[in-house]
């Protein structure tokens, strides 16, 4: 499913734009949670880096430089926290049933790590991503930049959960990329964060925790600051996640660097990030069409890369998101709440 127009959302570009990346959403219809495929048929050298101290993962420690695997086929972002971790077998059944996968003799294995957040409390929490929900994100897949807000991985994401869920806002998927030197890197972050979300470039408050009346942003960091308690929370009930691609030939070990420098990106546009309630994990995939010579931008540049353009789709994240309403909340968005009329927030 290609993006709707969305006026007004600041950054452009998708991680689509690096060669040899597709992505797929499926959402679920009945109630915000869903699936979100990162596609590299061909494989692509692949690293991770987990920062929040409560993940939800697979397949993370093949990924480490010292380990066999060299490449993975896809990456899979979900809800539905670790329940959601099953959508990854739908994916490995579709990339099979079409011949892609390490050989390993006795057939060809697609290699999918994946990762979950948590998106429990919008909705019936018995539904969760599966294999057929991870299956009919491959089916959407395609090079089209791909729909932001409440989609896939993002459909049931909230953000400024810290004084209760009954104070945040909508959180969402987005997508953004940078060219440098002939080099592309991309980004697609499903931001479901503890903490609020800012604009990296002149520090505004976009979405978050909400006063107790509803119309106002508390400012999450400044109310810990001055001693307010937050209310009491399970860990893992939050989360961001999200890849970055790049068309540079790379190996595992500046891989896993580019994935860990762009949790830079994340602390820019996300506050408090990393916390004991988040599992914050993001993955880097090289699809290697650029060659890094001499002209070509070295690790420094890409690492500067990386993490702006994390920081650029986790704002999009937001401000593509829209309004939620279930039997239990009624959460606003940046774009469509009252207060703001230029879809940006205030």
């Amino acid at each position: 499913m290609s993006a709707p127009a969305l006026p007004d959302l600041p950054y452009s570009g998708a991680i689509t734009d690096v060669a040899g990346i597709e992505v797929g959403h499926h959402t679920d219809s009945r109630r915000p949670t869903g699936s979100t495929v990162i596609l590299a048929r061909e494989g692509a050298v692949a690293g991770v880096d987990v920062r929040g101290a409560a993940p939800g993962t697979r397949e993370t420690d093949l990924l480490s430089p010292g380990n066999f695997v060299q490449q993975v086929h896809a990456i899979l972002l979900a809800g539905g926290s670790a329940w959601g971790l099953a959508a990854a077998d739908g994916v490995v059944r579709w990339l099979e049933e079409r011949g892609v996968g390490l050989d390993v003799r006795f057939g060809r294995l697609p290699i999918v790590p994946g990762a979950v957040l948590f998106d429990l409390p919008v909705g019936d929490a018995r539904i969760r991503p599966d294999a057929a929900s991870g299956y009919a994100a491959c089916e959407a897949a395609s090079t089209a930049a791909p729909a932001e807000g409440n989609v896939g991985a993002g459909a049931g994401a909230l953000v400024g959960k810290l004084f209760g869920a009954q104070h945040a806002m909508k959180g969402g998927i987005g997508t953004a990329s940078v060219k440098v030197g002939g080099v592309t890197v991309g980004a697609l972050i499903a931001c479901n964060a503890l903490g609020d979300v800012l604009d990296p470039d002149t520090g505004e408050l976009l979405a978050g925790s909400r006063t107790d009346d509803g119309r106002a942003l508390r400012d999450t960091r400044r109310s810990l600051l001055r001693g307010e308690l937050p209310k009491p929370l399970l860990a893992g009930t939050n989360t961001t996640i999200g890849v970055i691609a790049t068309d540079a030939v790379l190996t595992k070990v500046q891989a896993q660097r580019l994935a860990a420098v762009a949790h830079d990106g994340l602390a820019r546009a996300i506050n408090p990030v990393h916390t004991m309630s988040d599992g914050d994990t993001l993955f880097a995939l090289a699809t290697g069409r650029v060659a890094l010579e001499d002209e070509a931008p070295g690790m420094t540049v890409l690492s500067t890369m990386a993490a702006e353009v994390a920081a650029q789709a986790t704002v999009r994240a937001v401000l593509a998101a829209r309004a939620i309403a279930t039997a239990q909340l009624s959460i606003p968005a940046a774009r469509d709440w009252p207060q703001r009329q230029d879809g940006r927030a205030r």
